[in-house]
Parts: C-alpha cells; sequence; structure tokens
C-alpha cells in the first residue's frame, strides 16, 4: 500500500517507517510505531492503575476479566 507523500510527511514516514495496523469498531487505523507504543503504554497504566512493579500476569488477567474472557 502506498500513501500519498503529505501523509507520509505529516506522520514523519520519509525515508521509510513502520505502520502498525490496529482494527476498531471503525475500521482499521494505522498507527506510526511512536503511536502504537503510546497507545500500549496507555492500555498498561489502564490496567495497572500506574503502578510500575505491576507484573504482566496481573495486567492480564485484568485485560482477560474487562473483555469477558
Amino acid at each position: 500500500m502506498n500513501l500519498p507523500t503529505d501523509v507520509r510527511k505529516r506522520l514523519g514516514l520519509i525515508g521509510g517507517g513502520a505502520l502498525y495496523p490496529d482494527e476498531t469498531d471503525d475500521g482499521v487505523v494505522l498507527r506510526t510505531a511512536n503511536q502504537a507504543v503510546a497507545r500500549a503504554q496507555a492500555l498498561a497504566k489502564q490496567y495497572t492503575g500506574g503502578n510500575p512493579d505491576a507484573s504482566v500476569d496481573a495486567f492480564l488477567n485484568r485485560r482477560r476479566e474487562d473483555s469477558g474472557e
């Protein structure tokens, strides 16, 4: 897939750069690496209560509970 030059410039993708797809209720959102990391950090903070010592297992358990798995 090719993105128009003006879009690549706005996203800072000149000279290459990865985009990561994120499926949403509205369709597919393409995120830059920085955007994907920021989103992951926001989700982690949401599910760990901002506690930097929270374990991965605790994070995954809360995600499962919230999603009904």
